[in-house]
């Protein structure tokens, strides 16, 4: 069966993670990582994304982009993972790939569900016992969102605006949201929306998507219960996901700059 295109709406924020192939690394040292955020701000600077949120873990990246037209994420994925994966390859005398298959994204709303996100991708370094505090973590966009350095090509969404009326305001704001862990249920919707590459929003975010892709949005149960026919055979519901919305499921409800942050101001 050929497989659905990814939810992909302009103008809606995409949480986007790529991993290493078999969860190897795809970072070996600080040159990789480098490199690979010069070629992200190069994928940017063509204006088609802004890039809102970012980390870089040894086998895996966190994305948060909000892409301006539709295809904008995949294009800017596709450019990146084939140029970084040609570079590393050409460096360290291998071949064949480096990423596991296709990156996946889930559509995020906006107001707490985008804030969310932030927290959670800048806070994926603390859960993987790296650091203490996030913004000790070289290699993502949490020292900038608290005021700590200069958050060279992110653009702030507007949920990160309204914490506060200055710059100062909302990094004082943010450093104190961040300082409240994302409770169990926050993080297991997160991971499970990005997994099966839905919508991570409330009801009316759910009927938007729904309405302007004729596509569920909603994200399946982790483990939808079996059934049992009169014959004693065992039958799992098939997931629901269609082109055509069927009745039940409806009433159920400033352009980045080439700049980007690295250790000790270097660019």
């Amino acid at each position: 069966m050929a497989r659905l295109p990814r939810l992909d709406l302009p103008g809606v924020p995409q949480h986007v993670i790529q991993r290493g192939n078999n969860r190897l690394p795809c970072f070996l040292d600080d040159i990789d990582r480098q490199r690979y955020l010069m070629m992200l701000a190069d994928a940017l600077s063509l204006g088609e994304c802004v890039l809102h949120a970012w980390v870089l873990m040894d086998n895996h990246v966190h994305l948060l982009i909000t892409p301006r037209q539709t295809g904008a994420t995949a294009r800017l994925m596709q450019q990146l993972g084939r140029n970084y994966v040609g570079w590393f390859n050409a460096r360290h005398g291998r071949t064949g790939t480096l990423w596991e298959g296709r990156y996946k994204a889930c559509l995020v709303d906006s107001a707490r569900y985008v804030l969310s996100c932030y927290r959670y991708i800048e806070l994926n370094p603390v859960r993987a016992r790296m650091v203490v505090d996030a913004t000790r973590y070289p290699w993502s966009s949490c020292a900038g969102h608290c005021g700590l350095d200069t958050p060279r090509g992110i653009t702030a969404h507007a949920a990160y605006i309204a914490l506060g009326a200055s710059p100062e305001e909302r990094a004082t704001a943010y450093r104190q949201l961040l300082g409240t862990p994302l409770s169990d249920d926050d993080l297991a919707d997160i991971r499970l929306y990005l997994q099966q590459q839905r919508a991570l929003g409330d009801r009316d975010f759910h009927a938007m998507v729904e309405a302007k892709t004729q596509r569920f949005a909603r994200a399946r149960p982790a483990h939808r219960p079996s059934r049992i026919t009169g014959s004693g055979s065992i039958l799992v519901s098939p997931p629901c996901d269609k082109a055509q919305i069927s009745t039940h499921q409806r009433d159920a409800h400033g352009p980045a700059t080439a700049n980007l942050p690295m250790p000790g101001g270097q660019k």
